[in-house]
């Protein structure tokens, strides 16, 4: 798979600060791309160099092949995290201008805005000014200004900030459509379960620099540990534990059961199988439950960050 974005070493400085530090990425094409990091580890400025807001003080952007240029600015939708809409502007006022300054036509702006105000059912906000608009009104119509244009680059700073969960979903579904329609998007957030939900590839920054990169798939093959969660009915519980405890290393496990089970989590070496442990638990009880326990993006996020301080 070609990559639409490459950023190579790319580093920045405010005075004495370092805000970047030779932080290289790859995006590729029709991707959904995790963009993660605590507060302050250089997300923001990394996104601004991509918008061409700042530039870098070293290292070289390239999109779709080609070093990172003005021109380019027409191929790239941005919602910032801080909404930028003009609140005494009447909606479709603004939406008209914002949507000519990414190079559509009068004509073409007004019939692609009829189609995304249909499809949003917000025809009726047209007239209205974005300061009559709720939080979440006001984040649809900055959406629709973002993806009007049809850019090959979509980058979300967190897209469902102040979106009850129905729209939420909504939005989560148009992102998933403009992926399957062609479009590459950084998607940078702190809900780790829309990472869990939406990307396929991720990178995580941390004091101005990149610690993890790669197919989210792949990072938690890496993190996982061989540790399997079982539950288990047998007649005696108690006796069950103690020779799993003889021969496993275990630790209770937390999960919700209809009956009572005895609920452990079984880590294996590197030379058992699953399926050894499973005859040996098939042997001694009758096995309701066994799942290989696969790290959350938000585990791997806290254990690597823990890991880097």
């Amino acid at each position: 798979m070609s990559n639409l974005l490459e950023v190579e070493e790319a580093s920045k400085r405010f005075g004495n600060f370092i805000a970047l530090n030779n932080v290289s990425i790859k995006v590729p094409k029709g991707s959904i791309f995790g963009l993660l990091g605590p507060n302050g580890a250089g997300k923001t400025t990394l996104i601004r160099i991509i918008n061409q807001i700042t530039l870098p003080d070293t290292g070289n952007v390239f999109l779709d092949g080609e070093p990172l240029q003005s021109h380019h600015i027409k191929d790239i939708g941005y919602l910032p995290e801080e909404r930028g809409l003009y609140k005494s502007m009447k909606v479709g006022e603004q939406a008209l201008y914002l949507a000519q300054l990414k190079g559509l036509s009068k004509k073409e702006a007004k019939e692609r805005l009829k189609y995304w105000f249909d499809k949003f059912d917000i025809s009726h906000w047209w007239n209205k000014k974005i300061q009559e608009l709720s939080k979440g009104m006001a984040q649809k119509v900055q959406f629709i200004v973002t993806v009007l244009h049809r850019p090959k680059l979509l980058i979300f700073d967190e897209p469902f900030s102040g979106f009850d969960p129905i729209n939420a979903n909504v939005i989560k579904d148009e992102i998933l459509q403009l992926r399957d329609e062609g479009a590459t998007v950084i998607f940078s957030t702190h809900r780790m379960e829309s990472v869990e939900e939406l990307c396929d590839h991720m990178a995580l920054i941390h004091k101005s620099n990149k610690i993890l990169e790669g197919k989210v798939t792949d990072i938690k093959k890496e993190y996982k540990s061989n540790t399997f969660e079982v539950g288990l009915l047998s007649d005696n519980n108690m006796e069950l534990e103690k020779v799993l405890r003889d021969t496993f290393q275990i630790e209770p496990a937390h999960f919700k059961a209809i009956d009572e089970q005895l609920k452990l989590k079984i880590s294996l070496d590197t030379k058992t199988q699953p399926n050894e442990l499973l005859g040996f638990l098939s042997d001694k009880a009758q096995v309701v439950r066994f799942n290989e326990v696969i790290p959350s993006v938000n585990e791997i996020f806290i254990k690597t960050i823990t890991e880097n301080e």
